[in-house]
Formats: structure tokens, sequence, C-alpha cells
């Protein structure tokens, strides 16, 4: 038994209506691979539980599946702001949102980020980063110093391991250099600490400190 499948088998299953977003972004999408899946969809559920935010920004809706994992820990009276550059995936998303018993917590936006993101006002106790990799380092300098973000609120930014690229010297496309420079930029910001954990393909949790 590979240790991916057996991560799956001892964590808790996913609802059933997550599942079947799976199948059907597997079957109707390109690049399938990118959804988050049961054991990131439980890790961002539960992070959302141990923080409980009341404003949470996610930036790449995709197919919905991450918003939908996050909504499922958020209280009544918050809200979830995604926001995904492709309007191709906006019907599947918003079809999903519609069925769950969480979707009314979840507003989606269509667009690019950097535009759309300051324009919703006030700060984020929660931001879940998972678009397009070359803007990273970007979308890192509008939270801290657009006042997205302030102390005390936890970023979540995926994909940081980039397959291993990050830590081959002899890789220098441009989203694996915009990655690296994303982990570079957290690692030397004192307003922050942060830990990168290997979950898939890396996540680095970030809490602002000041």
């Amino acid at each position: 038994m590979s240790i991916e499948r057996y991560i799956d088998c001892f964590s808790s299953p996913p609802d059933p209506l997550l599942e079947e977003l799976e199948r059907v972004t597997n079957l109707r999408v390109v690049q399938p691979q990118m959804v988050s899946g049961a054991v990131q969809g439980a890790f961002l559920r539960m992070m959302v539980e141990i923080a409980r935010p009341l404003r949470v920004l996610e930036i790449g809706t995709f197919t919905g599946y991450s918003a939908l994992s996050m909504a499922a820990g958020l209280p009544e009276g918050a809200v979830l702001h995604t926001i995904e550059v492709d309007d191709e995936l906006e019907d599947l998303a918003r079809e999903f949102f519609a069925r769950s018993p969480h979707g009314h917590k979840i507003e989606l936006h269509i667009g690019s980020a950097l535009d759309v993101a300051p324009r919703l006002g006030g700060r984020f106790d929660l931001v879940y980063i998972d678009g397009d990799k070359r803007e990273y380092p970007d979308y890192y300098r509008m939270l801290m110093d657009g006042g997205l973000v302030g102390a005390g609120s936890v970023l979540l930014a995926d994909n940081v391991l980039w397959y291993g690229k990050v830590a081959d010297g002899g890789v220098t496309d441009r989203h694996t250099e915009a990655i690296r420079e994303f982990n570079r930029l957290v690692h030397d910001d004192p307003r922050v600490e942060n830990v990168i954990v290997p979950l898939r393909d890396g996540v680095n949790v970030i809490r602002v400190e000041n």
C-alpha cells in the first residue's frame, strides 16, 4: 500500500458531495489533478475550525473543492470570498456551492485576484493561496503591504514545493522561480512566522505577528 493510500484510509472521509465534485472534476475539467482532494480538504477544514476566522479569502477557486471544505468549518455569519480567473469554471463551482448546506457562506468572484481582492475591503483572518504560481510573490505583497491581513491573520499557500523543483537548482522556469521567490519573501519577512508542511505538494503555513 502506498503512503498516499495509507493516509487516505486513516484520515476522516470527505462529505459525499465533495466526493462527487472530485469525480465530476476528473470527468469535465482539464488538469483535474489540481483539485484539492480529501486529505487536503480535511486539512483546510480543520485549519478553519482551529483559527475560527470570520472573513476568509481564497485565491484560486478551481472547481470549488477547497472553498466548500473551508466553508464547512466556518461558523454561521462568517464569509469566504473566493476568486477564480477562469470564467469557464464558474458554472461548475456555482452548481456545487448551490447544492451544499455551506454554500451560502461563499461569495465567488471572477477575475484577477490582484484586481479583485483589494476591492473587497477590510482585513481577512485567513487566506488560502492557490492561484497562478507566477503571481505568488505579487499575492504576498498585495496581502501584507495592502492591508488585507494583519496581526493574527493566517495565510496558507499551496504548491510551495512545486513537485520538488524548488530544491533543484537546475530548474529555472518562471513558475519554479516565482515559488522560490515567494518562499524567500516569507522566510525573510520579520512580520511573520511560518512552517512548510510537506502535505501533497507542500503548504506554507504563515502566521502574521505584526
